[in-house]
């Protein structure tokens, strides 16, 4: 096949799905091998972002998905009129990096981490697709686990968790000696 008409058919692909789209099913619909669908996507990101195209290919964990450049999202917005945006408080945002660092994991493990219930954040961040129920855990009372969601990747600017930022060492040890202490000095309150 071309190298016009697969690109052709792979634009289509995604604009029709409006999600992610792994390229071996793209692969699989054009009757071509799936390596064949990832240097044509390659390339029509590259070529489109030469061409400051108004729509761009992104790489979601594996799978490709078109949409509109960041910088083109001021007109968009006076079109529709101020979208409703979502808010993440603290709360939301600690919680949303518990899931996302230790993924699968369920609302028991965040409120031991956290200290305090997380029902609320986590339905909020459920609402807001950020995050999604994995499954359940094959323990007693088979409890809910919890992952990010490619809303998430998109939202944070990056193609997979492996791309998340890891903290300093010396960070986290000082992190570990303030928990510490306030440990002791709740333990020395009561």
């Amino acid at each position: 096949m071309d190298q016009a008409k697969l690109e052709s058919i792979i634009e289509g692909v995604l604009f029709t799905f409006g999600e992610a789209v792994e390229p071996a099913r793209i692969a699989k619909a054009a009757e071509v091998e799936t390596d064949e669908v990832v240097r044509a996507l390659k390339h029509m990101q590259q070529t489109w972002k030469e061409q400051g195209r108004g729509i761009q290919i992104l790489e979601l964990d594996g799978s490709y998905q078109m949409c509109t450049p960041a910088e083109l999202y001021e007109y968009l917005i006076r079109i529709a009129k101020q979208p409703r945006k979502h808010v993440l408080t603290d709360v939301l945002l600690e919680t949303l990096s518990i899931i996302a660092y230790k993924q699968p994991i369920t609302k028991s493990e965040i409120e031991k981490i956290r200290g305090v219930s997380c029902d609320h954040a986590v339905s909020k961040l459920v609402e807001y697709s950020l995050v999604t129920e994995l499954g359940r855990l094959d323990a007693p009372g088979r409890p809910m686990l919890f992952g990010t969601t490619e809303e998430f990747l998109r939202s944070f600017g990056v193609s997979s968790i492996e791309e998340l930022p890891t903290p300093a060492p010396d960070l986290v040890e000082e992190f570990k000696q303030q928990a510490e202490q306030e440990i002791k000095l709740d333990v020395g309150g009561e």
